[in-house]
């Protein structure tokens, strides 16, 4: 409403100096150079008073308005440097993250890759020692085996012993007779070893 009021006499004040120009006009000759003080006066004094006007009322909150465009541009602007200072320090704790993250999966397959070897290196030496005890079983087993055949050799040699030298009491030989004994004796032996 106040603007209003000052709006309307600002224009009534502006009709004046015309108003007072018309009627000078009338009585001398129009001339853009013809001027007289008063109208001057007049004129400068309106100036004056729109210019506080405005200044008052105008351009205050006009330069008002734009310093809080500023204010608020600058506020956007800081926290927009912010927001990206943020980011960037965001984007930064990621990359460290993942990159711990791939360091520790490296970790993990390095330790599943050494656990794998321990297991491989485990199951070789058992079977290495299963494989060591087989052979040491099937030794002892041989030897056995080899210990019963020298023993029954033994026997059979003692058993022919017996009987050669049984056959040999019974009769005197001759030179011959002893010959043909021994091979009775050795053919004996080869066929009882088939």
């Amino acid at each position: 409403m106040t603007q209003r009021l000052i709006t309307s006499g600002l224009l009534a004040l502006a009709a004046v100096p015309a108003y007072a120009q018309e009627h000078a006009a009338e009585g001398a000759g129009l001339s853009p150079f013809a001027g007289n003080v008063g109208n001057a006066i007049w004129t400068l004094a309106i100036f004056l008073l729109v210019v506080v006007v405005l200044g008052k009322f105008a351009w205050g909150p006009i330069l008002a308005l734009l310093q809080q465009r500023e204010e608020f541009i600058h506020r956007s602007l800081a926290d927009a440097k912010r927001d990206r200072e943020e980011a960037e320090t965001r984007l930064k704790e990621y990359a460290a993250k993942i990159q711990g993250a791939r360091n520790e999966a490296a970790a993990l397959v390095e330790e599943a890759r050494r656990d794998a070897e321990r297991v491989r290196e485990d199951l070789r030496q058992r079977a290495r020692t299963e494989a060591d005890t087989m052979i040491q079983n099937a030794e002892r087993q041989i030897g056995l085996q080899t210990q019963r055949a020298i023993q029954d050799i033994r026997r059979e040699a003692v058993d022919l012993s017996v009987a050669i030298a049984s056959k040999i009491i019974q009769r005197n030989l001759t030179k011959e007779d002893n010959q043909r004994l021994i091979d009775d004796a050795l053919k004996q032996v080869e066929t009882r070893g088939h």
